[in-house]
């Protein structure tokens, strides 16, 4: 018996030719976003001549796209599951589209700052696109499509680094946010064209006084994590916006309650099978952002060192490029796997995985072959947990909330990521070695952030261990859009 509600017999789903362009659209789509997030990376060391401002302050062009989207993306999920998620979908891309013209124009910090937030807002594009798959395809692709959708965040962010350092080195850097847009427009044009509205909708009010306080706890929050390095983590400021983030979640959270028509439903985030699945959403955000932040700096500093490779950002993305094509292939065995032994088995071993990547890096750090193998490996596993997460939540909520339950499940990986980012950074600013006078990471602070990183990936599977083994959504055909309602009252 399948947990999961069924879908309305009119939802229909898709011919076998219509379904494969939407999941290719759609996957496009997750590919086009998720290049926003690597865009930049080639040239933050630049942007303070680019932009003629200090470090600090260009360092908001990541800041404000990290910020927009943690705000966006439970948001635009709730508007998705009430106006349509293939129309919230569109207006993600232009936002996409606008940002990326408005950096493609700048020649300063502000109109940079605020380009970038815009294609922020972008982020919700991923869990629109599996909620809009769960309404119009067969249950027999869902498994399947849905963890290629998942993994296309790592796809596209590995594949976008290379080619931005390549682009970045041999041409104007205005190129890459043209570049942006460009392909933006082709990815709105195609969902315009190929993928269909979904007829599941909750209708409504939306909660515009929920919006607003969880936006303004997620902005308190962030900004405390991610500039309290810079700050200082018992400044006033930091302190302040930590406190300040405790105390309106709380009364966020009392409000929700009490709302009719609320924009998170925490009665059913506290389903077991829902919260257990965050939970390991955000250890593994955690886990993940290790690699990210060690093996870029370890191909990069200089061979002096001992340790570091003094590679190029060119090398650096080039060497990472192989992760994501390695990601693209494990969802389908991921798939494999959620229809045999259910996504709560594939989640689990895709931690164990990656648990098992990052003591790999411990031990094999000193050539750039040894980078490539942890890195396909760490992706393998994220391709197994990527692919899982949407199924385990889809399995769990009504379909007519399918966009706000994924959206907040990639919100906690995001959070997950964004902690893991402010304590790798406290140790690696303290355990340092000095190299002609600089102070550069240590060889053994990158080894404690990879041990944090396997660490965090086992908590990760200790937490799934709690998740409910049920039949869900991806595992049961009755489950599907074409599920007729004969089926359905028999299964009720």
């Amino acid at each position: 018996m399948s947990d999961a509600p069924t879908r309305p017999a009119e939802a229909g789903p898709a011919a076998p030719t219509r379904s494969n362009a939407v999941v290719a659209v759609l996957a496009l789509a997750g590919i086009v976003v998720s290049l926003m997030q690597t865009l930049v990376i080639p040239i933050v060391p630049e942007l303070p001549k680019l932009l003629n401002a200090s470090a600090s302050n260009t360092a908001w062009a990541v800041t404000a796209t990290l910020l927009a989207a943690a705000v966006a993306t439970p948001v635009v999920g709730r508007l998705g599951d009430m106006f349509g998620k293939r129309r919230m979908l569109l207006v993600s891309i232009v936002l996409l589209v606008s940002g990326s013209v408005v950096c493609a124009l700048a020649d300063s910090l502000v109109p940079m700052i605020i380009g970038r937030a815009l294609q922020g807002l972008a982020a919700a594009v991923v869990p629109l696109g599996i909620s809009i798959m769960r309404d119009v395809l067969p249950a027999e692709r869902l498994a399947g499509s849905t963890a290629l959708m998942s993994a296309s965040l790592g796809v596209g962010g590995a594949l976008g680094l290379p080619a931005a350092a390549f682009v970045a080195d041999k041409w104007d850097w205005h190129l890459l946010f043209w570049a942006s847009a460009v392909l933006g427009v082709v990815a709105f044009l195609l969902v315009l064209t190929v993928v269909p509205e979904s007829k599941v909708r909750t209708g409504g009010r939306f909660d515009l006084v929920g919006s607003l306080g969880l936006s303004a706890g997620l902005v308190s929050l962030l900004l405390a994590v991610s500039k309290g390095a810079d700050w200082g983590w018992t400044s006033g400021t930091t302190l302040g916006l930590g406190t300040a983030a405790v105390v309106i979640l709380l009364v966020w959270g009392w409000w929700e309650l009490r709302s009719p028509q609320p924009l998170v439903d925490l009665r059913t985030t506290a389903k077991k099978q829902v919260l257990f699945t965050n939970l390991a959403s955000v250890a593994l955000g955690f886990s993940m952002f290790a690699m990210s932040l060690v093996l870029p700096q370890l191909l990069q500093l200089p061979e002096q060192t001992g340790y570091g490779l003094g590679k190029s950002m060119l090398t650096v993305g080039l060497v990472l490029a192989p992760q994501g094509l390695v990601m693209m292939a494990m969802s389908a065995v991921s798939a494999a796997v959620t229809r045999a032994k259910g996504p709560k088995v594939t989640l689990m071993i895709g931690a164990l995985i990656v648990a098992t990547g990052y003591g790999l890096n411990i031990v094999l750090m000193s050539e750039v072959w040894h980078l490539i193998l942890v890195s396909c490996v760490i992706g393998a596993g994220v391709g197994f947990t990527y692919g899982a997460l949407p199924a385990l939540i889809m399995g769990a909520v009504d379909p007519s909330q399918t966009g706000a339950a994924n959206s907040l499940n990639t919100l906690m990986r995001s959070l997950g990521t964004s902690f893991a980012s402010a304590l790798a950074g406290v140790i690696l600013a303290q355990m340092t070695t000095d190299f002609g006078g600089y102070a550069l990471p240590s060889e053994n602070g990158f080894k404690v952030v990879m041990a944090i990183g396997a660490g965090a990936a086992l908590l990760a599977f200790a937490v799934a261990a709690f998740i409910p083994r049920r039949r869900t959504a991806t595992e049961d055909p009755t489950d599907g859009p074409g599920a007729t309602a004969e089926v359905a009252a028999a299964k009720a």
